[in-house]
């Protein structure tokens, strides 16, 4: 589906997140505003990226790479309804036809992806049927689902620091041991990073070892990221001072985001990423004018901002 263009100044047109219907209010308290892992990330790689996703909402064309991410994802929550013995790479198989029925009567758009009205150059629908069944093929030789029973899966979770920030976000897995050891499970559908980018990806883990010390009192004892991709897992084993300064560092990132919001400053931050982006028709990096922001989003419109649901989300490789 080609991406519509917006209308300078026209209200936002993408539907809420669906993170909205879970926050709770705050009793007594005024939220100065809301942060997730991925909008957060959004600023740290490109504030005009912020800016289009989360303050303008401009719409954006599912991608093959997040639609697979999506039905993976999918399989992989569902695949623990079941009774422990019956958690097989056969069942899984079995489950990912009718996984994509139900996205597509979900979201029919997605079916443009494989049509001549879709992506430049459609893709061949069965090669990535296949790529969805080698992801979970990839799973089952990390991990042998008969032999865990998780304690929550597709997990929302939230906190309020003491700055009055409200940090949310959905957790893919939550494993808690027999003496109370909690470990967060995240399912990637990309390849691992390289050493250089390694922190990036742990700062969504850290931040929601964040949100859950602070709601649990429990440092999680074990972030893991799992990579369908190529078959790699990256641990980290977090502690209080870790946790500490990931909140330091969630902190500064809101106060740029304020910043940039009261200077009107969103300039871009052009890297490699840039070529997996869709507002490249609005950014001044690639000589074109940056959208005017809508007049009535002016005024403390990024405290409204929504978290993107996670298994949506591409892994774009720098």
């Amino acid at each position: 589906m080609s991406p519509s263009t917006p209308t300078p100044g026209a209200p936002p047109t993408q539907p809420a997140s669906p993170a909205e219907a879970f926050s709770r209010t705050v009793d007594g308290v005024e939220v100065l505003g809301a942060l997730s892992p991925s909008r957060a990330g959004d600023f740290m790689t490109c504030p005009l990226l912020y800016r289009y996703r989360t303050i303008d909402r401009l719409p954006e064309p599912p991608s093959a790479d997040a639609v697979r991410g999506s039905l993976v994802h999918k399989v992989l929550e569902d695949l623990f309804d079941l009774p422990a013995a019956q958690r097989t790479p056969e069942q899984a198989a079995a489950m990912v036809a009718p996984a994509w029925a139900a996205m597509l009567e979900a979201e029919p758009e997605v079916a443009e992806l494989f049509t001549a009205g879709g992506e430049d150059e459609p893709r061949d629908f069965d090669a990535w049927l296949r790529s969805c069944g080698t992801a979970l093929d990839t799973y089952f030789k990390l991990e042998d689902p008969r032999r865990l029973e998780p304690a929550e899966r597709e997990l929302y979770v939230e906190t309020l620091l003491d700055s009055k920030l409200l940090l949310r976000g959905f957790v893919d897995r939550l494993d808690v041991a027999p003496n109370g050891m909690v470990r967060i499970v995240d399912y990637k559908t990309g390849r691992a990073p390289n050493e250089r980018f390694e922190a990036k990806a742990l700062f969504q883990m850290k931040f929601y070892a964040l949100v859950l010390w602070r709601t649990r009192g429990v440092v999680p004892s074990m972030l893991q990221l799992i990579y369908l991709g190529d078959g790699q897992i990256l641990r980290h084993v977090p502690d209080e001072d870790d946790l500490l300064a990931t909140e330091r560092k969630v902190e500064a990132v809101w106060k740029a985001i304020r910043h940039a919001e009261l200077a009107s400053d969103w300039r871009p931050t052009p890297s490699k990423l840039c070529a997996w982006c869709n507002h490249q028709a609005h950014c001044p990096a690639f000589g074109n004018e940056m959208l005017p922001l809508p007049a009535e989003l002016h005024v403390r419109r990024v405290a409204d901002e929504s978290v993107s649901a996670e298994p949506a989300t591409a892994d774009p490789q720098p």
